[in-house]
């Protein structure tokens, strides 16, 4: 089995303006370099004179995740405010919850939830480089990186929400952009998190993913096929690592490929990136992940609609799931009463406008009071998380749907 472009997309969206900066250490560089070993909080959010709380959650299958509380904006004297609502905000894959605060504090979205009144939490998913922690097992064991998507469902949205519910003794507000808004929809279609949750803001939706429009996709779904099956023994993912690094230096030596207009190509035009940003990104990023959940994005572009991972061969299926095709996320069986705000560009070259029609069709027996829309022309994929207008332009639209007085 193959994997498609929407791997390629993903795999090098969060890394290929590395390009731009290719060295003798390798085409995306051989480590990470982070702002600061003691973690999200002290490089990214303390320093810019918020309080911010190191804390970890365990999933119910053993994995420890990083989770980091901003309970009040800059400059609030503490115990002078009523219970706030908490907000749980969740990154994409391949990335951790620091590319949320790349920008200037102004114009991060928890350091602006924070100073408008909400109790933020960025979650960071296994893998990724502070939640890569198990109560038994090892990064360097195969058995560490068993897991896809369905795990995120299954496991570690569950267990960021119990946690905040727990601690707050309120409704969670959520804000999930690219894969987080996946595993969100996913959850809600199997009723996960429905009791917790008050409203969700998916920014960059990824669901239906047949329309998918990379300028890559064709070179990498017909000639690159068979160099992604080399890598299918790779339990963990890691972009930084040799076998990928070498992979996309036979890519970029492909004809008619200009790797230095990759991000361009595989994520659409962003509009509104700042050259520091990017540069900052650079630094964080990319994160680790699973092979085993790209396999299983790819399979959500090969097929045209949500399911568990497919293990291909019947047998498989069955000894996993009772039946002999995985299960399918029916995301028509979202409870129509959940508050959901939708944000989508028309640039956007992975979350495409089609596929977007698609999730909204599927969406069409919400409750209408209960379903807000927002459709940038200009935004592409990126320009969610680190748009210098993107306060203006998004972050101000979430804050007024999260203080809308929804009655549930």
């Amino acid at each position: 089995m193959g994997f498609s472009a929407l791997t390629l997309s993903f795999l090098l969206l969060a890394f290929v303006p590395h390009q731009l900066h290719a060295s003798n250490h390798g085409l995306f560089g051989t480590k990470y370099v982070t702002t600061n070993v003691d973690g999200i909080c002290t490089s990214s959010v303390i320093v810019h004179g918020y309080k911010c709380q190191e804390l970890e959650v365990t999933t119910k299958d053993g994995y420890i995740l990083s989770l980091q509380r901003i309970p009040e904006g800059r400059g609030e004297v503490s115990g002078t405010w009523t219970k706030k609502q908490p907000v749980i905000i969740q990154h994409g894959v391949l990335v951790d919850g620091m590319t949320w605060l790349l920008n200037p504090p102004e114009q991060d979205l928890p350091l602006i939830l924070a100073d408008n009144g909400f109790d933020v939490w960025i979650a960071n998913t296994r893998g990724t480089r502070y939640s890569r922690r198990h109560i038994s097992l090892d990064p360097s064991n195969p058995a560490f990186w068993n897991w896809s998507w369905d795990e995120l469902v299954a496991y570690d949205l569950p267990a960021v929400f119990d946690y905040v519910f727990k601690e707050t003794g309120q409704k969670i507000n959520y804000v999930g952009h690219s894969l987080g808004t996946l595993i969100a929809l996913a959850s809600f279609s199997e009723g996960k998190l429905v009791n917790q949750v008050k409203s969700a803001a998916l920014l960059s939706p990824i669901a239906y993913l047949s329309h998918m429009n990379t300028a890559l996709g064709v070179v990498a779904a017909k000639t690159f096929v068979g160099e992604f099956t080399t890598l299918f023994g790779l339990a963990e993912f890691n972009p930084r690592g040799i076998p990928v690094n070498a992979f996309l230096h036979s890519l970029c030596a492909y004809p008619g490929i200009d790797c230095y207009d990759l991000l361009t190509a595989l994520t659409g035009k962003n509009c509104c990136l700042n050259s520091s940003t990017v540069d900052l990104f650079l630094r964080n990023e990319p994160q680790s992940t699973s092979t085993k959940n790209l396999v299983h994005l790819s399979q959500t572009v090969r097929d045209g609609f949500l399911s568990k991972f497919n293990y291909v061969t019947p047998t498989y299926n069955y000894m996993h799931y009772g039946e002999l095709f995985p299960p399918i996320y029916n995301l028509s069986n979202i409870p129509h009463d959940i508050p959901i705000f939708i944000s989508y560009g028309g640039k956007d070259a992975l979350s495409d406008v089609h596929d977007v029609v698609n999730l909204l069709d599927s969406l069409k027996f919400h409750d209408v009071d209960k379903l807000s829309v927002q459709f940038i022309k200009d935004y592409a994929h990126a320009d969610y998380i680190m748009g210098i207008n993107a306060r203006d332009i998004v972050y101000n639209v979430v804050l007024a749907f999260f203080n809308r007085p929804f009655n549930i």
